[in-house]
């Protein structure tokens, strides 16, 4: 229909009334989706009530025995081409939980410390704790040395379970493992490295008979069920007190992005994580859903895997996305069931592309931490968001958002003293008010980082706020978009790097006196990248070889830092807090900075200088990092 006002024509009335009518449309869908989350929502709060208030407590592992009744037989995890049913798991869980009790007299509270990989024994190792009451320390297969032996030592943990595959790095940190007299359990049949016990052989001769529940009477909401490592701003891993009310509401997440018992969920992100164990692995088991489990994400291989067991709810982290839009095109790209993908950290480009190129996947992007006691999820299906303020969101978590300095990293104050809320399409620090129905634990064996993530006097004089230390922000419409991390933390390839472990790692170095570690941006990728800015002793050059050997040694890969500036002083703050802001702007780039850069060439194993023409490469993307 075409519109005149005298003998004016305007063809664009017709348009307008539609993109206004279209407008409305995705506003009154936003309005239903939030109805529905508000709805699902309240039976999560309502069940999570209930099970505080049974007697005994009813814990993920009641639910779990609950669905070995309703469907023994059902497929609960695929791994490598082998099918392991509910009933098979709880079968074998009985057989460590029988063998760890006779053989390590394991009793309800005693913390245990799992390093394993991504496999089945994981999961039935975990259920096998939990059965005798056992909180569980997740540790990352990825640290050695210094980081695992810290890890292993903050969660009070007397007992260690390991894969054979991960004894080198057992043996690495055992002569301190024996002088606290912490006893090694090697998931083996046959070990010949003295102070390791193999207990493969005592678990394949266990009684696979259900344990009883009086092993963990003690269990209730608030005990402890396992230990999740976060980094911070300590340098070294945290290990945040994960309760049973938390591994409750994670488990939820599922059932609030519309995940059923029929579905079929593809965890290949780490269990040691909160991503791969809360929400995959004990969503699942909330859910009663059947499990794909693979040791490490393959971007080569992901929707052939998708197609082969006919998953319909995929895990990511924003690197994954990326990874799959950056594989070459087929034409069966579109050929899968996936509905639901659930994650965080992508970009909206990446979403964008990820859904024009896969097809119609709903994409629930949250937020959340492992220790904090705030979270949203992006229920709509609007790009770019990590969720939306509803009616319900600041009754579940009381939240705010206030003003932050990021040059003296905290938040402005007024002249009472007090935090000051930002205001609409503001970016401000996420705070999350600490009361009894949203705590906040803290870390074990840590109680200075506890406190330090404590936030007091924030809007009256008293009160007590989560530090989330992040940095996010609120539309008109309150959708909730995540601006960035700040503090001494920043995040690459999915995992969070700690800018002080990282400067005391280069210390070691014999070349270099001074540290300072940040994070840089790199386009074509999320998060960011790891860079150091060096002092070198007096009269010493730069050891480009030993630099990348000391780094190898006791950091991951995604730890070390790929440039390396040299700097005559490294500047700081009044209060002497290494100065970040001004490296992080003027980034790595050789036609700007005088400064040696140097690039870490994994194949090289050294730092090598940082021309101009590798510089163009790693922007090109020729160069992969």
């Amino acid at each position: 229909m075409h519109s005149f006002v005298g003998d004016t024509f305007y063809p664009t009335l017709h348009s307008t009334v539609c993109t206004a009518l279209f407008a409305v449309h995705i506003r009154l869908f936003s309005h239903l989706c939030s109805l529905v989350l508000t709805s699902v929502a309240l039976g999560c709060g309502i069940r999570l009530i209930v099970y505080k208030r049974k007697t005994p407590f009813y814990s993920i592992v009641d639910c779990f025995l609950d669905a070995v009744k309703k469907h023994p037989r059902k497929v609960f995890i695929h791994f490598e081409g082998k099918t392991y049913s509910y009933e098979e798991v709880d079968k074998e869980s009985n057989k460590v939980a029988n063998a760890l009790r006779s053989e390590a007299g394991l009793r309800e509270g005693d913390s245990v410390a799992l390093f394993l990989g991504n496999e089945p024994r994981f999961v039935w190792t975990w259920l096998g704790l939990a059965k005798l009451g056992c909180p569980a320390a997740l540790l990352n297969f990825n640290i050695r040395s210094k980081s695992l032996l810290h890890c292993f030592s903050c969660c009070g943990a007397n007992v260690l379970i390991a894969a054979a595959e991960l004894l080198d790095a057992v043996e690495e940190i055992l002569p301190a493992l024996k002088e606290k007299g912490i006893t090694v359990y090697l998931l083996s049949d046959e070990c010949t490295t003295d102070g390791i016990q193999c207990i493969g052989q005592a678990i394949a001769k266990a009684s696979d008979k259900p344990l009883s529940l009086s092993l963990r009477s003690n269990i209730h909401i608030r005990t402890t069920a396992l230990y999740i490592y976060t980094s911070g701003t300590t340098g070294l891993p945290k290990a945040a007190y994960v309760t049973h009310e938390r591994v409750w509401a994670s488990s939820f997440i599922q059932g609030v992005c519309g995940v059923t018992s029929k579905d079929i969920f593809y965890i290949n992100l780490p269990l040691y994580h909160s991503a791969g164990f809360l929400i995959g692995l004990v969503g699942s088991i909330e859910r009663g859903n059947t499990v794909v489990l693979r040791r490490k994400f393959s971007a080569s291989q992901f929707w052939d895997d998708c197609r082969k067991y006919n998953i319909t709810v995929m895990q990511y982290i924003g690197e994954t996305l990326r990874y799959l839009c950056n594989m070459p095109k087929k034409d069966n790209d579109q050929d899968h069931n996936v509905r639901v993908a659930i994650g965080n950290g992508v970009r909206a480009d990446v979403w964008k592309e990820f859904l024009n190129r896969f097809g119609r996947i709903h994409v629930r992007e949250l937020y959340a931490a492992t220790e904090g006691n705030v979270g949203f999820i992006n229920y709509t299906d609007k790009v770019g968001v990590v969720g939306r303020i509803n009616i319900l969101s600041k009754v579940f978590f009381p939240f705010a958002i206030v003003k932050f300095d990021i040059e003296k990293e905290e938040p402005v104050r007024n002249t009472e003293g007090l935090c000051i809320p930002v205001g609409k399409d503001d970016v401000g620090l996420l705070v999350g008010e600490i009361t009894k129905h949203t705590p906040f634990v803290g870390y074990a064996g840590n109680k200075q980082q506890t406190v330090k993530k404590r936030l007091s006097d924030v809007f009256v004089k008293g009160d007590l706020y989560f530090n989330s230390g992040d940095l996010l922000r609120i539309d008109h419409d309150n959708f909730v978009y995540f601006h960035d991390r700040v503090g001494d933390t920043f995040r690459w390839k999915g995992e969070n790097v700690a800018t002080t472990e990282v400067a005391d790692i280069l210390m070691m170095v014999d070349c270099i006196e001074e540290a300072n570690v940040y994070g840089v941006k790199v386009e074509g990728h999320e998060g960011r990248i790891g860079m150091a800015a060096v002092k070198l002793k007096e009269g010493r050059e730069f050891d480009c070889v030993t630099t990348c050997s000391v780094l190898a040694n006791y950091l991951p890969v995604y730890a070390r830092p790929r440039f390396i500036r040299i700097q005559n002083s490294l500047e700081v703050t009044g209060t002497f807090k290494m100065k970040k802001v001004k490296l992080v702007e003027e980034g790595f780039d050789p036609k700007s900075i005088r400064d040696p850069l140097y690039f870490l060439d994994l194949t090289q194993k050294k730092y090598i200088p940082l021309s101009q023409e590798i510089h163009k490469s790693i922007m090109s993307q020729d160069i992969k990092l």
